[in-house]
C-alpha cells in the first residue's frame, strides 16, 4: 500500500511538473481563455439578474445562451491545451472551437450523469429505509443516507469526469464517452484524489484566512487562485488525461461492470 501511494505521488508530481512547464511557455493564451470563462460566468449572472426584472422569457433565453457559451469556451480551452501537449506546430484558435455535435454530445452526457446521480441517491435512500426498523431515528437514517450518497456520487463523478475529453479528442458518442472515462480512471482514483487535494489546499487556505480576518493574505491567495491555480488546474487535468491514455489498454468499447473496481 505504501509503495502504491509512493508511485501515485511520483506520477502526480510528474503530471504537475510537466503542466507547469507547459503553462510557463503558453501562460497568456491559456490564462486568456480562463479569463474568458470568468468573464462569461460573471456577465451571465449580472445579465440574468437584470433581465429577470424585465422579461422572464428573455432571462431564460440568456441563461441558456450563456450556458452554451461557458461550456463551449471550456471545451475550447481543453482542445487548445491538447494541441499544446501534442506539440502541433500551427495552432489556430478557431480550430479548437467545439462543433455543434460535440456540444450536443457534451450536454447529453451531462444530463445522463445528473440523472444517474439522482438514481443513486434514490436507490441508497430506499436501501437505507429498513434502518428505521432497527431502531435508528429517522433523522439519523436520513443523514446516513445523505453521507453515503454524497461519497458514492463524488466517486462516480470522479470516474466519469473525463467524458468530455473523449468527445472532443476521440469524437466518441456520449454514452461511449462515459464508459471510456469509467475504464480510463480504473486504478487511477488515488492519483486523481491527490491532484484534487493539491488544488484544494490553496482554496482551503484562502477560505481559512478570509474567515480568520486576514484580508491581505486572503486577497493574495485569491489572486493566486484566479491567475495561477485556475490555468494550472486546467492544464493538469488535460495532462493527466493524456498520461492515463498513454497507459490505457481497456479497448475502444469497454464494459462498465468490468471497470467498477
Amino acid at each position: 500500500m505504501i509503495q502504491f501511494l509512493r508511485d501515485s505521488t511520483f506520477a502526480v508530481n510528474e503530471v504537475i511538473n510537466k503542466s507547469w512547464d507547459l503553462l510557463k511557455n503558453h501562460y497568456f493564451s491559456v490564462a486568456g481563455l480562463c479569463f474568458l470563462l470568468f468573464l462569461t460566468s460573471n456577465t451571465s449572472g449580472i445579465l440574468a439578474f437584470y433581465f429577470s426584472e424585465v422579461n422572464t422569457f428573455l432571462s431564460v433565453f440568456m441563461a441558456f445562451l450563456f450556458v452554451i457559451l461557458y461550456f463551449g469556451t471550456q471545451l475550447t480551452l481543453f482542445k487548445y491545451i491538447f494541441t499544446l501537449i501534442d506539440k502541433k506546430e500551427r495552432i489556430h484558435l478557431i480550430d479548437t472551437i467545439p462543433s455543434t455535435k460535440e456540444l450536443l454530445y457534451f450536454f447529453t452526457g451531462m444530463l445522463s450523469i445528473a440523472l444517474l446521480a439522482l438514481v443513486f441517491y434514490l436507490l441508497i435512500s430506499v436501501l437505507a429505509f429498513p434502518l428505521v426498523y432497527a431502531g435508528i431515528d429517522v433523522s439519523a437514517m436520513v443523514k446516513i443516507a445523505r453521507i453515503i450518497s454524497a461519497v458514492l456520487i463524488f466517486l462516480f463523478l470522479l470516474r466519469v469526469a473525463f467524458y468530455p475529453f473523449f468527445i472532443i479528442d476521440r469524437h466518441a458518442e456520449p454514452f461511449r464517452a462515459l464508459r471510456l472515462s469509467f475504464a480510463l480512471t480504473k486504478g487511477n482514483v488515488t492519483k486523481l484524489l491527490l491532484i484534487l487535494a493539491f488544488f484544494a489546499i490553496l482554496h482551503l487556505l484562502y477560505l481559512y484566512f478570509n474567515y480568520a480576518g486576514y484580508p491581505m493574505v486572503s486577497t493574495a491567495l485569491s489572486i493566486v487562485n484566479s491567475f495561477l491555480v485556475g490555468p494550472l488546474s486546467s492544464v493538469v487535468v488535460a495532462m493527466a488525461y493524456r498520461r492515463m491514455m498513454a497507459d490505457y489498454d481497456g479497448g475502444e468499447n469497454p464494459e462498465v461492470m468490468k471497470n467498477i473496481i
